[in-house]
C-alpha cells in the first residue's frame, strides 16, 4: 500500500486521515483481519512497553552478565527529589528507556520495537508524553501505528540492525518512529510527523554499534535513554512547525547509506569503539573469563 513516506503521507491527504488509519488500514488488508483484532493485538504490545518501562523503577533488575543494571531505580530517585536539570518529564522518560533495557539485559519481556537493543525508545517516549497530553490508550494505541508504519518504511528502504548499520539503525529508526508517533498523538499533522521522523534520524547519523563484550547491554542502555530524548525533542520541534530541510525519504536513504560506510569494526562485531578501550576490553575478559 506504501513503501515510502511520501506515498503515506499522500494517502493521508487523499483520504483527510492521520497517518495510523493509513497504518491501520494496510494491516487489516495484510492480515485480513478487522480492526478490533488488530488493535486489540496493539493494545497487547503496549502492555508489555507499560509493564517494562515501569518495573526497573521498582525493581533492582541486573543483567545477566552483571554489566548494567540498578541505573532506572537509581534515576528516578533522582527524579523523585525534585531537582534535575532537564525537569520531570523528560528525567522520566529517560528512566523508563532504562527500564526497559535492563529488562531486555535480564532476559525479561519486553517489545523489540523495531529491535531489542533499542526497546526503550519508543515506550519511554510515547508513554510519558501521553502523560504530558493527557492521551488516553486508544490515543496511545494510534501512536504505536503511527510509529510502525515509519519502521515498516524504514524497515523497507533501510535496515534496523546494528550489524548492517550501525546503532543509528537501531536507536535512530527507534527514535524516529516514536517522535512520528507522539506528533500525531499531540494532534500535529502527518506532515509534521514525517519532519519529527526525519529530524530524528538526522540527530543520531552516524552513530556506531560497539557494545562491550558483545552484550546488548553497555552502552546500549545509556543510548536508549539519550534517544528518548531525541524522539521528545524531534516531536517538539516539528509541532511547532519546525521542518525537516531533508525529507523523510532521504534521510531514510542516506541513514542506509551511511550505515553501510561504516566499517565492520564499527557494526555490532565488538571489534571497534568502546568496546575494544582498555576498560572494554577488561570487561570482556571478566564477563567470560578470557
Amino acid at each position: 500500500m506504501y513503501n515510502y513516506g511520501y506515498e503515506m503521507l499522500q494517502l493521508a491527504k487523499e483520504k483527510n486521515v492521520r497517518l495510523c488509519d493509513i497504518v491501520i488500514e494496510n494491516e487489516v488488508k495484510l492480515t485480513e483481519q478487522s480492526v478490533e483484532v488488530v488493535r486489540e493485538k496493539m493494545g497487547r504490545n503496549l502492555d508489555v512497553m507499560m509493564d517494562s518501562a515501569k518495573y526497573g523503577l521498582e525493581n533492582d533488575v541486573k543483567s545477566v552478565s552483571g554489566l548494567i543494571g540498578g541505573d532506572a531505580k537509581k534515576l528516578e530517585e533522582y527524579r523523585k527529589n525534585g531537582k534535575t536539570l532537564c525537569g520531570d518529564v523528560i528525567v522520566k522518560a529517560m528512566a523508563r528507556a532504562l527500564s526497559c533495557s535492563e529488562v531486555n539485559a535480564a532476559m525479561g519481556r519486553i517489545v523489540a520495537a523495531p529491535t531489542a537493543g533499542s526497546c526503550g525508545i519508543m515506550p519511554a517516549a510515547i508513554i510519558t508524553a501521553a502523560e504530558v497530553l493527557g492521551a488516553d490508550r486508544e490515543k496511545m494505541i494510534d501512536a504505536l501505528f503511527t510509529a510502525s508504519g515509519i519502521g515498516q518504511i524504514i524497515g523497507k528502504n533501510a535496515t534496523f540492525a546494528g550489524a548492517e548499520g550501525g546503532c543509528q539503525a537501531e536507536c535512530g529508526a527507534a527514535a524516529a518512529m516514536a517522535a512520528a508517533g507522539i506528533v500525531e498523538m499531540a494532534g500535529g499533522t502527518p506532515e509534521m510527523a514525517l519532519h519529527a521522523a526525519s529530524i530524528a534520524l538526522k540527530n543520531i547519523l552516524g552513530l556506531v554499534c560497539d557494545p562491550i563484550a558483545g552484550l546488548v547491554e553497555a552502552p546500549c542502555a545509556k543510548r536508549n535513554s539519550s534517544g528518548t530524548v531525541n524522539a521528545m525533542t524531534s516531536a517538539e520541534l516539528a509541532l511547532a512547525g519546525i521542518k525537516s530541510i531533508i525529507p523523510f525519504d532521504e534521510m531514510v536513504e542516506t541513514m542506509y547509506r551511511v550505515g553501510k560506510a561504516l566499517p565492520e569494526e564499527l557494526r555490532e562485531t565488538a571489534m571497534g569503539g568502546i568496546a575494544v578501550t582498555p576498560t572494554g576490553i577488561k570487561l570482556r575478559k571478566q564477563i567470560f573469563g578470557e
